[in-house]
């Protein structure tokens, strides 16, 4: 299966005027953004781009009432950056922004209310159980069957994440579950391809299969190792059409544009399965979507450019 970038709508940088790149903040996933926001700002520097670095939603409130922007890229991972937060403020001022808006940031950034509505619209994902702040994980476990993952609800980055094979290997959850104040998702365990599918515009860019050196795809397999491996496409033939469509169809079914990323898992029996959206993946020297789209030829720069002019 063929494809390619339909070309650039503009080549002028001045075009974009002033744009503030939102990066850092005060979640979990703060070093990554930093990582991802300092790449996207040297790359659209080197297009031209008059782009200034801006850390944290306070400080981006501040240079916005002061005039200093024209748009924003947001590479603000987790929190206030994909939960709505910054989209509302941003709509409400009537600034441009990369990514999606208040709808699709906000629902995709809870797990469990997106697989409600994948489920509504019987597109296929893993049974679930949702687990309220004193919940019984082992009671939760057991109704599900091992293995399981259970992981906050609304993180990224796979921060707080437990792999779960046996009742043995609860103990870690449960200490977890006990200290964290929001929702978990407890998930039967996929056994089979893990897979990821980046969105540009209405465009499915070739998938990645994931396949890591140790066990599973964890915090230290995404951003440390350097001996995960990356087959881009993912699938062949009618696999790799398949696996498109349905990401495609998963995106939009959560309200979400511009860009992003889908995750999903191959299951030897049940087939392809939906996990999650990530509306403003990372772009680092380990991320995903960067990788798909030099499949197409796009190089990460003429992605941060392609992006960007989602704003226009």
């Amino acid at each position: 299966m063929s494809m390619s970038l339909p070309p650039p709508r503009v080549t002028d940088p001045a075009a974009f005027g002033r744009v503030a790149v939102l990066l850092g903040g005060d979640t979990s996933e703060r070093e990554v953004s930093l990582d991802s926001g300092a790449g996207v700002l040297e790359a659209l520097r080197s297009r031209g781009v008059d782009a200034q670095p801006v850390d944290g939603v306070p400080a981006l409130l501040a240079a916005l009432q002061a005039g200093r922007f024209d748009r924003v890229f947001n590479i603000l991972h987790g929190g206030a950056g994909e939960n709505g937060t910054v989209q509302g403020l941003l709509d409400a001022l009537g600034v441009p922004y990369t990514g999606s808006g208040v709808l699709g940031s906000a629902l995709t950034m809870d797990k469990i209310r997106t697989k409600q509505v994948w489920l509504s619209e019987g597109l296929p994902t893993p049974r679930y159980e949702r687990l309220a702040k004193g919940a019984d994980l082992r009671a939760a476990a057991a109704r599900l069957g091992y293995p399981v993952f259970v992981k906050p609800s609304s993180e990224g980055s796979s921060v707080g994440v437990f792999r779960v094979l046996s009742e043995a290997d609860l103990a870690p959850a449960i200490e977890f579950a006990s200290r964290y104040d929001g929702e978990l998702l407890m998930e039967q365990m996929v056994r089979g391809d893990e897979l990821t599918v980046g969105i540009l515009g209405d465009i499915a860019l070739p998938s990645i299969r994931i396949v890591p050196a140790g066990e599973w795809y964890d915090y230290h397999a995404k951003y440390v190792a350097e001996d995960t491996q990356y087959l881009c496409p993912g699938l062949d033939g009618e696999d790799e059409a398949a696996i498109r469509d349905l990401a495609l169809r998963a995106f939009r079914a959560a309200a979400c544009s511009g860009w992003g990323r889908v995750d999903v898992m191959r299951d030897r029996e049940r087939g392809l399965q939906l996990i999650e959206v990530n509306t403003a993946p990372g772009m680092t020297s380990h991320s995903l979507v960067p990788k798909a789209a030099a499949q197409l030829g796009c190089d990460y720069a003429g992605l941060c450019w392609r992006v960007l002019e989602q704003t226009l």
